[in-house]
């Protein structure tokens, strides 16, 4: 069996672009949404009071949430900019290791479909679905194995035949095939 755990170093950032969009726009969403509960509530819990402050040269004496607003707002797109900027790159990170592997899966599998039995599911290191990988790849390899044992009785039947030998030697052969298939397969 070959190595699973060999140096693969995907080359392209964006593997799935249109799923690594939506799972970082997803994030940044629910951080407005967080950002917005935030400044809501702040504004609402502080109505019933009062704050003064000096506005050009003037002691005003305001209702706090209306005095505190502005700053709050601020200071919450501030960090909604930043947190935004960290979550950008924090899950495009994630989303390459869980996408990049599943762009991998989706391109082997393919191949398999196509009866190519010699594929072998290859991921980086620190890859998530190495587990499934090697279980793909297992899988893989024992149908290849079963397959070639059919093929190998094939090749028995066929040298029988040319030998033009007895329709009893033949169908002894077919039966033993057909158990192997049985064995081998829930069909």
């Amino acid at each position: 069996m070959h190595d699973n755990t060999q140096k693969y170093k995907r080359k392209t950032l964006y593997i799935k672009k249109d799923f690594q969009f939506k799972f970082i726009l997803k994030f940044c969403l629910i951080l407005l949404a967080g950002v917005l509960i935030s400044t809501g509530l702040l504004f609402l819990f502080s109505q019933e009071t009062l704050t003064s402050s000096f506005e050009n040269s003037r002691l005003v004496i305001k209702n706090t949430g209306f005095a505190i607003l502005p700053a709050v707002i601020t200071t919450n797109l501030i960090t909604l900019g930043i947190i935004c900027i960290a979550v950008i790159f924090v899950t495009l990170f994630l989303s390459h290791r869980i996408a990049g592997p599943m762009f991998r899966f989706e391109q082997d599998l393919c191949e398999i479909a196509k009866g190519n039995l010699c594929i072998r599911i290859n991921l980086r290191k620190k890859d998530q679905f190495s587990e499934m990988a090697i279980a793909l790849n297992k899988m893989t390899e024992g149908i290849h194995t079963k397959l070639s044992l059919i093929n190998n009785g094939l090749d028995e039947i066929l040298a029988i035949s040319d030998k033009k030998t007895e329709y009893n030697e033949r169908h002894q052969k077919i039966l033993e095939l057909k158990n192997i298939l049985q064995k081998e397969f829930s069909l």
